[in-house]
Order: C-alpha cells, then sequence, then structure tokens
C-alpha cells in the first residue's frame, strides 16, 4: 500500500516532486496512474504542467483514475495537494485554448494573468513573496518559485489561504477542509518548499 500516491498522468514534473518529497520526510511514494493505487493512498499529491486544458484531458484520459482520487478525497477524507495546473484543476473551468472543466473541487476559473501595468510581464516567473490568509492551513509566509501564465480566480474569497503580487493580487494557494492547492512550485522553492512538504506530510485535517 502506497503511503502517498503521486499522480501520473503525463503533465507533471514528476521525479523532481517525488525527490522532494522524499527529501521532506516521505516513506513510500508510488508515481501512480493505477485507480487501485490511488484508492488506497494515505495522502495524494497531484503535479501539473503545462496547459489546463492538456492536463484535464490526460488526466480524464485514464480510466477511472479521477473516480478514483475523488473517491479518496472528497470521501475519504486523506490529504490531497494539487501543485500549479494541478492546483488549477481544482477549479470549476479553465478558459485555456477554450473552456475546459475542471474537477470544481473549489469553485473558480483559471484565466490569463492581466497586470494592471503594462510593464508587468507574463509568465509571472521567478521567487515571488507568499502572502498568507489567516486560516491557511500548512502555507507560511516567506518566498517561493512561480511560473505561469494564468491564474485561479476563486468564487469565495475563503477559499483563498495565500497571494502574491504580480501586477496586481494572484492566487498563490486554495484551500478547504483535507484539499490544498499551491501555485508555485514546491520542489522548486527550496527550504521554503521542502518545509511545506513535510508539513503536509504530517498534516491530519
Amino acid at each position: 500500500m502506497a503511503d502517498l500516491a503521486l499522480i501520473d498522468y503525463g503533465a507533471g514534473n514528476l521525479h523532481s516532486v517525488a525527490n522532494a518529497l522524499k527529501a521532506a520526510g516521505a516513506g513510500n511514494v508510488a508515481i501512480t496512474a493505477d485507480p487501485d493505487v490511488v484508492a488506497k493512498a494515505e495522502r495524494i499529491v497531484l503535479p501539473g504542467v503545462g496547459s489546463f486544458k492538456s492536463c484535464a484531458e490526460g488526466l480524464r484520459a485514464i480510466d477511472g483514475l479521477v473516480e478514483a482520487i475523488e473517491q479518496r478525497v472528497l470521501q475519504g477524507g486523506v490529504p490531497f495537494l494539487g501543485i500549479c495546473v494541478g492546483m488549477q484543476l481544482l477549479a470549476t473551468r479553465g478558459v485555456e485554448h477554450g473552456i475546459t472543466a475542471g474537477l470544481d473541487w473549489i469553485g473558480g476559473e483559471v484565466r490569463l494573468i492581466e497586470p494592471t501595468d503594462p510593464a508587468i510581464k507574463i509568465p509571472h516567473m521567478g521567487w515571488n513573496d507568499v502572502v498568507v490568509s489567516p486560516h491557511a492551513p500548512l502555507i507560511e509566509a516567506g518566498e517561493a518559485y512561480f511560473l505561469h501564465s494564468y491564474q485561479f480566480v476563486a468564487d469565495d474569497a475563503a477559499h483563498v489561504v495565500a497571494t502574491t503580487e504580480h501586477g496586481g493580487g494572484i492566487t498563490a494557494a486554495v484551500g478547504r477542509d483535507n484539499i490544498l492547492g499551491v501555485q508555485f512550485h514546491p520542489e522548486k522553492s527550496q527550504s521554503y518548499g521542502l518545509e511545506l512538504l513535510s508539513r503536509f506530510l504530517k498534516w491530519k485535517p
């Protein structure tokens, strides 16, 4: 039985994330797309790089995978972490390359970053401050590494647990119950990222 299932659907920086999880103290990390493995996992991490559309389609292309994740997380209550596009997939929909349905675990839309200052470049790339909401689970103030052109705009501000600034406020993390998603890359965020992963591995929501 896998202590932690790292979901492999062809759209994540899997080995870097797996190495970071192990460095943070994870024992048994299964890089898997097997619904039977996911159904028994004690924690689930969903990475993602690329477009919202390609990630959503890749996840749904694996028979039974979304259902296994939802059963384990939404019904089983195991801790879940979404990273970058894996966090964006928690939204109701994304609009990159047309409208694509997300998992709809946290209501909202993933849309292009539109900075208020035209001098601000897109994508939002590099180190930036993480500003934490008072009710944030696991997230602490600090600096993390970001790389994205699209942002999660949540329907309910209470689900935004951290923000950052890039020509205006941008969601850095969303969460509710046993679900956490981070826009930044913990595996590229050095000690800040490893400390977050370590807290996630101990999290008992």
